[in-house]
């Protein structure tokens, strides 16, 4: 395998801040070979997929919490802590159909008809052609009866995740496109708190902006969201709260009479 050119920026847990495309399939890619986890995101997200990463079972588990929103899970066996077997079977058990393709070096037949009968849907040992890994992906995509939610919801705030358009009370709300990757951050965790690296990396991804530019955009965003009419007796438009020292909040309004 060849990484090629070594990028120019890194994240906090060892993998590349590229630019993301907003409107892909989002993969939770978890690889605890921080070498590995930079080679597959950089070639997953120039094949115009959006990657999150995890570097063990327990941070995998945390970003597989009911809601996640992922399309599909890379998932590598061998893992510090909770092992990826141990994240598939908990997956499985919750009843979570998320598409799970294992990438590991335990290619004996027993591992693989484990994997397989814990309710993995593909498997590919190391080492691997990254063409096949993407033809496999794209099939698990594609596969009939794991339909991809395309849409992402908070109250009567809806995002279209293929075409990127939003809707309060079923009524069109104008962004721009980093407000909608902004937004897009923020939805997929929402009522969790999105830091604003995770945010800088959402929007701008290895673009030179200053930390900055993420406060002037959740300004813009929340006035817009705050904008937005509501029905008597309905929700207003969920509200993007700042978590102070720790980043930002997106959290449903409740319901007033009136």
């Amino acid at each position: 395998m060849h990484s090629g050119q070594r990028p120019r920026h890194w994240l906090s847990n060892g993998c590349q801040s590229t630019p993301v495309n907003t409107l892909g399939p989002h993969l939770l890619l978890v690889e605890d070979t921080p070498d590995l986890a930079l080679w597959l995101g950089t070639a997953l997200r120039q094949a115009g997929m959006r990657v999150s990463f995890a570097r063990d079972g327990h941070e995998a588990l945390a970003q597989l919490a009911p809601g996640h929103g992922l399309d599909a899970v890379l998932l590598d066996l061998q893992l510090p802590g909770t092992d990826g077997l141990t994240v598939l079977q908990t997956l499985r058990e919750r009843g979570d159909p998320v598409p799970v393709l294992v990438l590991t070096a335990r290619a004996s037949v027993p591992d693989r008809v484990l994997g397989l009968n814990l309710g993995a849907d593909d498997y590919l040992p190391k080492p691997f052609d990254l063409s096949e890994l993407e033809a496999r992906l794209q099939a698990l995509l594609r596969r009939p009866g794991r339909t991809r939610n395309t849409r992402l919801r908070l109250g009567p705030l809806e995002m279209d995740r293929d075409s990127g358009q939003v809707s309060v009370h079923d009524q069109p709300l104008a962004l721009t496109p980093r407000e909608a990757a902004a937004l897009r951050a923020l939805l997929e965790k929402a009522r969790q708190t999105v830091s604003k690296d995770e945010l800088h990396q959402a929007v701008f991804g290895d673009e030179a902006v200053e930390r900055e530019a993420v406060e002037v955009l959740i300004h813009r965003l929340r006035k817009k969201l705050e904008a937005c009419a509501r029905p008597a007796g309905q929700a207003a438009a969920p509200g993007v709260h700042t978590i102070r020292g720790l980043g930002y909040m997106l959290m449903p309004a409740p319901v007033e009479e009136g």
